[in-house]
């Protein structure tokens, strides 16, 4: 395990997940995190809170990278940008029982969890979030801050628009295009 301090950006469900897939990875030996619920909450899970997400910058000092942890995507990329302005580098987390292809690209700041795969020529896009159980096949590619939810499963050659939001269940078969700033409900199914 290297010595090296991830800050993390949002303690709440997302954050305290990739603080988990953090430390599991074995490529940081500790982890903080911010969040704008400090200083009345100090402590999560044993992860002290070191300050506010607005503190990133006064707190770059105290950390190796860190990264924008939470589900809503403009905030996301808010947050991400506050951390390349404080200097700090944009982490990727990647959880250790995810698989993703020596031959994907993963640009910085994104988060792959648990049981997540992620195929050969996939791109996924600076900032966005691949969740549990998710699926992202050969050649798909997830824009900028795109966020699958738990057990998305797109096909190959999907291509997810920025800041797109695929929540829980959704499924995109074969070269399906979802457009910039989409939502869509869980269980959505979309047909090539």
């Amino acid at each position: 395990m290297m010595d090296k301090t991830l800050l993390i950006l949002g303690a709440g469900g997302h954050g305290r997940a990739v603080a988990e897939a953090a430390m599991l990875s074995g490529h940081w030996h500790s982890v903080r995190f911010l969040d704008d619920r400090w200083p009345e909450l100090n402590e999560l899970y044993g992860v002290p809170l070191v300050g506010k997400t607005g503190d990133v910058a006064k707190l770059a000092c105290s950390g190796h990278a860190a990264v924008a942890a939470v589900g809503n995507n403009v905030l996301r990329e808010q947050w991400s940008k506050l951390i390349e302005a404080a200097g700090l580098p944009l982490a990727t987390v990647i959880h250790p029982r995810a698989y993703v292809s020596e031959g994907a690209k993963v640009e910085n700041g994104v988060a792959v969890m648990a049981m997540a795969m992620v195929g050969v020529g996939a791109v996924l896009g600076q900032g966005a979030i691949v969740n549990a159980n998710a699926t992202v096949d050969h050649d798909a590619v997830l824009g900028a801050y795109a966020h699958l939810g738990v057990g998305v499963q797109l096909a190959g050659g999907v291509k997810i628009g920025a800041r797109a939001w695929l929540q829980a269940g959704c499924c995109a078969g074969y070269h399906v295009v979802v457009e910039d700033g989409a939502l869509l409900a869980p269980g959505t199914v979309l047909h090539g």
